[in-house]
Parts: C-alpha cells; structure tokens; sequence
C-alpha cells in the first residue's frame, strides 16, 4: 500500500485515508522537516525500522481511533508509534497500545524558579554543577538515598508525589504544581509484576541515563507577558528542568504487558499491521490491567521527579545560600502517557483515551485540570532542548485542544541514531567545546554524552515555531542552559 503525503499548509501534511485506515494522518511539520521524513519512507527496506510517516498510517488503522493518528513536530521513527505521535481513542470501542505510551512511562519534564539571575549563577557554575553531580545520583543503574520494602512501593505506585512528600522530600504546595496533583487515579500495584517493584527499591530520585537530565538555565527572551506574568516568569531569571521517568518500573511494565496483549490482540480478533502495535481492547481485562500498571508507573514518575527537586533545592542552598522553599515549581508535565480525558469530537463530548507517545499534554485556557493560578492562560508546556541549545516553555491553545486533543512537542526530537552519533562525536571533546560555551557538563559517562549531542537534535527553534506558527501553541519564554547533569 502506497502511503501518499499531500500539504495542507505551510505547517501541516496529511496522509489521506487509503485501505484500512479509519482516519487520516496528520503531521505538524514544515517544508524543512518533511522533506527527510518522505525520504526516509521512499527509501524503506524490507526488514528496516519501520519509517515514522508509515507508523503514523498504521496507527490510524487501530479501532475507535477518533479524528486522526497526529504527529507533532518532534516527529521520529519510535516503536511502533512514532515518536510525537498522539492518538485518542473513544474508551467504549477503542483500544490500549503500549507502544503508544512507550517504555519510560511518564518520561516528564518538571521546572522550578527561583528568585536568582543569570549573573548570580554565573560564577558558582562549577561548584554548582559538581554540587549536583554529587547530590543527584545519575546513569544507568544509579541508586538512590530512598530505599523501599515492597509493601512501601506499592504506597508508593498509589500516592505518587505525596508519598516523598510525607517522607520529607518536598513541599505539601508541589502537588498543586504537578499535572495530576501528582498521582493520577486508578493505580494498581496488584498489576504490576515482583519483577518490575524489584527494579525500583533503590532507584527513588535517580535521573537514570539517554537523554535525561537537570539543567540549570536562564530566560533568554519572553516572547508573551500574559502568559509569564501568570507563570512567574521573566527575563534572565535562573530556572531548573528536571527531565526523567520512571525508571526500570516503567520500562519493567512496558516488557511484562507486551506479552498478554499480543495475546488479547489475537484474542479479540484485532487487526493491527506491524507486531509492534499489540493493543487490547479499553474495556477488556487485558486492557483494564495494563491501564492501571500505566498509571502506577505515571505516579511512580512523579514521585521520582519530586524527589530530585528535594535533592536540587539541598544543593542550591548549600552553594548558592538560598533557602530551600525559595526554589517553587512552576509545573511538572508527562509526555509518555495513555489517560481518560474529556475533548469535543465533532461538536460532542466525549471520554477518549489518549495516547502521547514523546508529546506533552497541553491545555489551553479553561480547563479545570490545571491550577486555578494558571487557568486563565493554559499550564505550562515544558519542552526541552538537548544540553547547548535552547529549551522553550509554551502555551496551550484553544486551536491545539480542538485539533490535537490538548497535546504539544516534548523536545526537538532526534535526526540522528544513538550510534551515527557515537560515531560523528567524543564525548570529551564535546564537554570542552560545550564548555567553552559557557555551559557546564556533568556525566559519568563520556560516551551517553555523545549519544546526547546536541547535533544529533533536530532544531528546537524550528520546531517550537511550527506549533507556534501553526496555532497549536503560543510561545512564551525561551531558555539557555548554564550547568546540565547527565546520566
């Protein structure tokens, strides 16, 4: 089946419905991100990675798929889903996809503020940097200072957030600040394997390794003062982002349902055209479980971001002689995520779940699932960079709830692999030059730092702008690193 790819504007493509498709494709790109992305499916190989377009097709074959499979312009090859890929489902004829919710469930974004500058930070970056280094375990199996019997983790998969909150680390008023008040419903620690709890005893406040991090940065430039007068935000103000999951748990999750939905997918009689995309149906058992196992995993998320605000706060206060308190979240966000919500489709309301697979919620103005602070304008959205390029924080849009079900970009997202990556840098090399930027890096592993360089990233500000310029979503501050701690 040929897969055609036709413009609708200058920042959106679709792919028209062909055979099975119940709903077209829709892709938020310009004519500079497109062009690689129609090359890469006109050069498919049998046996290759499945190119990101044609996933786009496939999802928009899976039943109750509501208005379109989308793709934001983060878009890149993932499993099964691409990667900035959001498809909502209706919870009474649809489905659950765990390659639409992916392996780091609730990979999320989490900034605080603070009351510094850019020219306060600027001579305490090493001492910082190493202060964090050292307080902020990170890498691949990294531990934590938290460490938990079983019956404790699964208080934990429940409470998310206010269960380290209870334990000291954190402020009861970060809830009100976390998408979900940092616990979303329906958690069930009954769901999740012995095998996934053991992986996560000891990984309680760890960044872990890949494209996670804690960046220091400064405002640049605001672009809306509505918006970062509601937000607290203003230029050249010292912020810290705070990007990770949930850890071994979530990826543990992500294995153990691959197995019982591939089964229900035969079970039910699902017609899906790549294995990648098992599903179940929402309201079999098989779905019923994994969405509670997803949920535990979001609220583990939650919780380890908390708690690596804790550990940041400590580490500021003792170079930068703030207290703790003073460092406020401003918002924590996810961008790997599958959870009931309520959108308009076709003039009706309606219960959808909806899948984000490396895209961030993002609701515009009105709703009630934010904080009353932020009402007027929408949350935060937070979008991150890779570490030497720029980070943006954005807002939703009523545009962007009718036609993406309330969804953004999560990041510039990759154009190259890990491996070409390793192969074009040396993760030495990079630090200087970096540093010699005036950017601080922190890493126990030289070559994650190369598989992370910041040439292996699409453009951030050409993504970004395409949201923008499309109507999705408003900019409204844009951020440079100082200090950024890597796994």
């Amino acid at each position: 089946m040929k897969i055609e790819v036709k413009k609708v504007s200058d920042y959106i493509w679709e792919i028209p419905r062909i055979g099975d498709m119940l709903v077209p494709g829709r892709i938020y790109a310009d004519e500079h991100t497109i062009a690689p992305l129609i090359k890469e499916l006109e050069g498919r190989k049998a046996g290759g990675l499945t190119p990101a377009l044609e996933q786009v097709a496939n999802v928009a074959a899976l039943p109750g798929i509501q208005k379109a499979s989308l793709a934001m312009a983060d878009i890149h090859p993932g499993y099964g889903f691409a990667i900035g890929g959001v498809a909502a489902f209706d919870v009474d004829s649809g489905i659950v996809c765990v390659a639409g919710v992916g392996f780091d469930i609730n990979c999320g974004v989490r900034v605080l503020k603070s009351h510094l500058s850019r020219s306060d930070i600027e001579p305490h970056k090493v001492p910082l940097a190493n202060q964090l280094f050292r307080d902020v375990p990170s890498g691949v199996g990294s531990t934590g200072e938290i460490r938990l019997r079983e019956s404790e983790v699964d208080e934990l998969l429940v409470k998310g957030s206010r269960f380290v909150i209870e334990k000291g680390y954190g402020l009861p008023e970060d809830l009100e600040y976390t998408e979900e008040g940092g616990a979303v419903a329906g958690a069930d620690p009954r769901n999740v394997s012995t095998r996934a709890k053991e992986r996560q005893f000891k990984q309680v406040g760890t960044l872990g390794s890949g494209n996670h991090y804690l960046e220091v940065q400064y405002i640049e430039e605001i672009y809306d003062t509505e918006a970062a007068s509601a937000y607290g935000l203003y230029k050249d103000q010292v912020l810290i982002s705070i990007h990770c999951g949930s850890r071994a748990l979530g990826h543990q999750i992500g294995t153990d349902y691959l197995k019982i939905l591939e089964a229900a997918s035969r079970k039910y009689g699902i017609p899906i055209r790549d294995r990648e995309l098992v599903c179940a149906p929402v309201k079999s058992p098989e779905g019923q479980k994994y969405l509670s196992a997803v949920n535990s995993g979001i609220n583990c998320a939650f919780a380890n971001r908390q708690t690596i605000s804790h550990l940041t706060r400590g580490a500021f206060a003792r170079v930068m002689g703030v207290r703790p308190e003073s460092l406020q979240l401003l918002y924590d966000v996810a961008h790997n995520t599958c959870k009931v919500e309520t959108h308009t489709v076709n003039g009706v309301e309606k219960k959808l779940l909806v899948h984000r697979k490396g895209a961030t919620r993002a609701f515009g103005p009105g709703r009630q699932e934010m904080p009353e602070a932020y009402r007027s304008v929408g949350h935060p959205l937070l979008v991150g960079g890779s570490m030497g390029t720029a980070s943006y924080i954005l807002r939703g849009t009523d545009k962007g709830m009718s036609d993406c079900f309330g969804s953004t970009v999560h990041g510039a997202g990759r154009s190259l692999s890990r491996v070409q990556s390793k192969r074009q840098w040396h993760g030495t090399e990079l630090i200087k030059e970096l540093a010699d930027r005036g950017i601080i890096i922190r890493s126990g592993s030289k070559s994650g730092v190369a598989e992370e360089a910041p040439g292996a990233y699409k453009d951030i500000d050409r993504v970004v702008d395409i949201m923008h310029k499309a109507g999705v979503n408003r900019k409204v501050a844009k951020m440079r690193p100082l200090v950024c701690v890597k796994g």
